[in-house]
C-alpha cells in the first residue's frame, strides 16, 4: 500500500491536472466563441456574394456568354468540384461536403450525364476518386 506521502502527492498531482485541463477548457471555450462571432457576422457577405454570382448567372445568355456560366442544364458533360479543409477540428464540415458531393454526382450519373470530378483538399481527393474514379 502506498504511503501517506505518495497519496498527498498524488492527491496534489490530480489537482494540478485539473487546474490546466480547467483552464485549457476556458480558452477553448472563448476560442469556439470567436470564431462563431466571426462566421456569424461573414454571413451577410456569403449572403451577398450567392446573390451577385446568381444575378450574373441568370443575366448571361446568347453565343458570346462564357461557357461556365450559360449551361442549359441539358449538356451531357459536368464539372463537380468539391473542396474541403485539411485541417482537423472541423467538425463534420467535411463529411457533410462529401455526402452532398456523393448526392449530387449519383443524381448526375443516374440522369445520364458524364460526371468529372475535380477534388480540393485530402479527404475529397481520397473519398471520391476512389469511388468514382
Amino acid at each position: 500500500m502506498a504511503s501517506l506521502k505518495e497519496m498527498r502527492n498524488r492527491i496534489e498531482s490530480v489537482k494540478s491536472t485539473q487546474k490546466i485541463t480547467k483552464a485549457l477548457n476556458m480558452v477553448a471555450a472563448a476560442k469556439l466563441k470567436r470564431a462563431q462571432e466571426q462566421a456569424e457576422s461573414a454571413r451577410p457577405y456569403a449572403r451577398k456574394m450567392g446573390a451577385v454570382i446568381a444575378n450574373l448567372a441568370a443575366g448571361v445568355s446568347g453565343d458570346g456568354a462564357p461557357k461556365l456560366l450559360a449551361g442549359t442544364g441539358s449538356d451531357k458533360k459536368h464539372l463537380v468540384v468539391v473542396a474541403t479543409g485539411d485541417k482537423g477540428l472541423a467538425g463534420g464540415f467535411n463529411t457533410n461536403v462529401i455526402r452532398a458531393a456523393k448526392e449530387r454526382i449519383n443524381s448526375l450519373i443516374s440522369a445520364g450525364k458524364e460526371v468529372r470530378i475535380i477534388a480540393v483538399g485530402r479527404k475529397p481527393r481520397d473519398g471520391l476518386t476512389r469511388l468514382y474514379g
